[in-house]
């Protein structure tokens, strides 16, 4: 009987709680009236924000027995038909008769599994309740996707592998100490994130070699499943070779073209349409994001070529033989993931390039409001002219004064033609932007 599963699974989690979980930097809301949504990258803790938000309805009065948490990746459950999904409602009411339904959570784990989810989603949130929250994995859960299936009636809390603090609190290093050797410790773990992955299971997995199987392990299951498998790709072995392809251009302006030309050459078959649409897929399950080049006008900033950046360094370097200047491109990943991280959801980052570059230019509403270079190391003349002259020209062409060159080892402050420019060590750029 499919409904003593669903009783049977609703219970077992019920007696998990509270969950012994990691708290995470965000944190779902709760009480808000709204379908609630996770979409991100696989394995980055989307289920784990979930439990934690458990713990809080838990901790401020709500009963256990109000939790309706069901996992669909059951294999008792996978051959689910649409209309069968009532049978999660009616198991739960038939288990508490007297708790009111529109005072339940609702936590829906894995549903995309089950073919037209969302319309059930969507009736359950019309009639029944409004506390609901679901995440999956995003290969058919994809932000646009999600907006389309719910027609408008969801938040989202797009989720990250973890930030540097999350990634000290995952390691037990104190964040908040100013005693010389607690700032060491920052040094060093900084530089291992730097190096390293930061999904959270990753991170707690103590063994390097099991580290490489799990990264590996998360690469195909994004490339076959969430790629491949989702957007019906056959032709998986250039797949992975254009993925890779990009992995290698981290940081650079990437030409989809040049890369075609390429696969051509090599006597691959490929459309170059599929590679561009390949590119669009890559970003929309969450393995890179992509930036144009800053530019006041719109038509020339769509016609520029992107810069991809990966989610996760220690992804790229499970799948990636070790690569000139990796330090310098792993730091500029990593100070791109947390402004994106942290950006408010109409901030717009992008590049600049002109006779010098600048990594990041951060725009709010209709004006840059900061300026940011990323350089591992600043000590040969020639950097850093070149870092400083870059950050200069995109000052003089966005009218942006607030300028930061964000380094492995170096802070102080460099005054040219009148403007200050701060130059910061990363683990404390990445504390204080947090």
């Amino acid at each position: 009987m499919r409904k003593d599963v669903i009783k049977s699974l609703i219970a077992i989690k019920q007696r998990e709680i509270p969950f012994e979980v990691i708290e995470r930097n965000i944190k779902l809301p709760i009480d808000r009236k709204k379908i609630i949504t996770i979409p991100g990258v696989r394995r980055c803790g989307k289920s784990t924000l979930m439990e934690i938000a458990i713990n809080t309805l838990v901790e401020g009065g709500v009963p256990r027995e109000n939790i309706l948490w069901l996992g669909f990746d059951d294999e008792r459950l996978k051959s689910m038909a649409p209309e069968e999904l009532d049978e999660v409602i009616t198991s739960y009411m038939e288990m508490f008769p007297d708790i009111p339904i529109k005072d339940v959570y609702m936590f829906f784990d894995e549903i995309q599994l089950i073919r037209d989810w969302e319309y059930f989603v969507l009736r359950v949130y019309k009639s029944y309740c409004k506390n609901v929250y679901v995440c999956g994995s995003n290969a058919t859960m994809l932000s646009s996707e999600l907006s389309s299936a719910l027609r408008g009636y969801p938040l989202e809390y797009e989720t990250y592998p973890l930030s540097f603090s999350e990634y000290c609190r995952f390691r037990g290093i104190n964040t908040n100490s100013y005693l010389e050797q607690d700032k060491a410790r920052l040094r060093t773990a900084f530089e291992a994130y730097n190096e390293e992955s930061a999904f959270p299971e990753v991170v707690l997995t103590a063994s390097k070699s099991e580290q490489l199987k799990l990264l590996q392990g998360y690469f195909d299951t994004m490339l076959l499943k969430d790629l491949a498998e989702h957007y019906k790709i056959s032709n998986t072995n250039v797949v992975r070779y254009f993925v890779k392809r990009i992995m290698a251009n981290l940081t650079k302006p990437t030409s989809i073209n040049a890369i075609y030309k390429d696969i051509k050459s090599q006597g691959l078959k490929v459309g170059k349409d599929d590679l561009y649409l390949w590119a669009n897929y890559i970003c929309d399950i969450f393995m890179f994001i992509r930036i144009p080049k800053y530019d006041r006008s719109l038509i020339k900033e769509q016609n520029s070529l992107d810069k991809y950046y990966c989610i996760d360094n220690g992804l790229r370097g499970a799948v990636l033989m070790p690569q000139s200047d990796d330090n310098g491109k792993k730091l500029e990943n990593t100070v791109f993931m947390q402004l994106k991280r942290t950006k408010r959801p109409l901030d717009k980052i992008s590049y600049y390039q002109g006779t010098g570059e600048c990594d990041f230019v951060f725009q709010r509403n209709d004006s840059v409001i900061q300026l940011i270079q990323a350089t591992w190391d600043m000590s040969g003349e020639n950097t850093r002219e070149r870092e400083v002259a870059g950050i200069l020209e995109a000052s003089r062409a966005t009218r942006c004064d607030n300028l930061f060159i964000v380094t492995k080892d170096e802070e102080g402050v460099i005054s040219r033609e009148g403007k200050q420019i701060n130059v910061v060590q990363a683990w404390k750029w990445l504390l204080q932007n947090n």
